[in-house]
């Protein structure tokens, strides 16, 4: 790959975009050298602030004709180093493509610009009585979770980021501008190319438009804490909750340590035990049922304690306690970086796999606490780490690994909602196998040059080709 300055780029992109949308500041470069996860910083040359798709399009038509890597960024909360650029190269920062373009009442659609927030959207939706289901914590943009199919605490009831992509709007390596879906609820037609670039974290092709599903908002919500003596006995509650077919909207587990952790920090006074925090959408009179007949099954799993919340501020301090967990972790461990684990099970698997995570965090003398999407299968254990310290650097680095593997031999995931990135992508041919090499097969013909956020889930060899 042909080496250019940062002033050469620089020229390059000021012939096709106004001056004021080019920057080589090294503040602003520095703010695009990372994401929120512990993997090293590195600059991109050059940072460009479309307003347009005629912007990306004119921007990727100068990468691929000199041949310089493109990386797209959306705030930069990723966890796996996807916006690192590795290799340099431009970042496109779709910071000032925000608008919500269109609310389609009346389909359940609304379409909206990459560089739009989840909380942004949710404020617009609510005039409509819709919000926008996918929850992933972080207030991140719409194009950074649709890159990485994020999901989050409400994915057991409404689904993944991929389940809510009706439309894209990408633009390829090349420049090209395609459409990977339409607006009808269904289709037979051709490949789906949705589900493709969903997941695909900038590596064939970068998003402008994004059509999307939302939802009403539910009459009634109740949520609910509940605690028991052990985790096996949570997440069985749990299992039984599931298969007496409730529509529950949440089901997250958080483990004594992280309670604790969470009553520090939000001055909360929760029973110091693994823990449900649960939430129920529906009218009232069947949320009255779903929660007399939730008392009932977690009775019979040993449940110690069960407090619910109908009014809105008890709810919100519920999930706010929850959602701060992670802050809660780095505040109580001035310092030291989290590192975070993401795997994804099948249910059955689950509590064995927690336990099994719990016993290594233990084994190898590391601070963490566990907590996880527990309806669909996917917990992450919060690592607090001395990043000066190389030895429990190591040690969390052969946690991690442990704990894919367990998840991979029974039938797991490497990356249940945070992607892959370069953190991930050693595990890529051991989960998928001979699958890799038609994704290989699909990037080389997308993106033959390997410009697109290089480095990234298909791994190039040495001299950039792909493997």
């Amino acid at each position: 790959m042909p080496h250019h300055t940062t002033y050469e780029i620089a020229e390059i992109l000021k012939k096709d975009l106004p001056e004021d949308q080019v920057t080589v500041n090294d503040t602003v470069r520095e703010l695009h050298s990372k994401d929120e996860s512990y993997h090293a910083p590195q600059l991109p040359d050059i940072v460009v602030f479309p307003k347009t798709t005629e912007d990306v399009s004119r921007i990727l038509k100068a990468s691929s004709k000199h041949r310089i890597p493109v990386i797209p960024f959306g705030l930069g909360s990723s966890l796996e180093g996807h916006v690192i650029p590795t290799e340099g190269g431009i970042t496109i920062d779709f910071s000032l493509m925000n608008k919500v373009l269109e609310v389609m009442a009346n389909d359940f659609l609304v379409k909206v610009q990459p560089g739009v927030t989840r909380s942004q959207l949710n404020k617009e939706l609510k005039k409509h009585g819709l919000f926008f289901s996918v929850d992933p914590g972080a207030d991140a943009t719409l194009g950074g979770m649709v890159a990485t199919n994020a999901s989050g605490t409400t994915s057991v009831k409404y689904g993944v980021m991929r389940d809510q992509v009706r439309d894209l709007e990408v633009v390829l390596a090349d420049g090209m501008v395609i459409h990977t879906g339409n607006l009808a609820a269904k289709s037979s037609s051709g490949f789906h190319l949705n589900g493709l670039f969903t997941g695909s974290e900038g590596t064939l092709g970068c998003f402008t438009e994004l059509t999307l599903r939302v939802y009403g908002i539910p009459e009634h919500v109740a949520a609910a804490r509940a605690s028991f003596p052990t985790i096996q006995d949570a997440v069985e509650a749990v299992v039984s909750i599931l298969q007496a077919g409730i529509p529950i909207a949440r089901v997250e587990l958080v483990d004594e340590p992280s309670i604790r952790q969470v009553n520090r920090f939000s001055e909360t006074n929760f029973l110091e035990k693994p823990t449900l925090f649960l939430e129920f959408h529906g009218n009232e009179a069947g949320l009255k049922q779903d929660v007399e007949f939730t008392q009932e099954l977690v009775d019979g799993h040993n449940c110690e304690a069960i407090q619910f919340e109908t009014d809105t501020a008890s709810r919100n301090a519920l999930w706010e306690a929850r959602h701060n967990l992670a802050y809660a972790y780095i505040h109580g461990n001035p310092g030291r970086k989290m590192m975070v684990t993401d795997v994804c099970l099948p249910i059955s698997e689950l509590a064995g796999a927690v336990a099994h995570a719990r016993e290594q965090v233990e084994n190898l003398g590391l601070i963490g606490g566990i907590v996880g999407h527990v309806g669909d299968g996917n917990f992450h254990v919060l690592l607090m780490l001395d990043m000066a310290n190389a030895e429990e650097v190591e040690k969390a680095n052969t946690l991690n690994e442990q704990i894919v593997l367990y998840a991979l031999e029974r039938g797991g995931t490497c990356t249940g909602e945070h992607g892959v990135g370069f953190g991930k992508q050693k595990y890529q041919r051991q989960e998928h196998g001979d699958a890799l090499i038609v994704m290989e097969k699909i990037k080389r013909a997308l993106d033959p040059d390997n410009l697109l956020n290089p480095g990234k889930i298909v791994t190039p060899d040495k001299k950039g080709a792909l493997l």
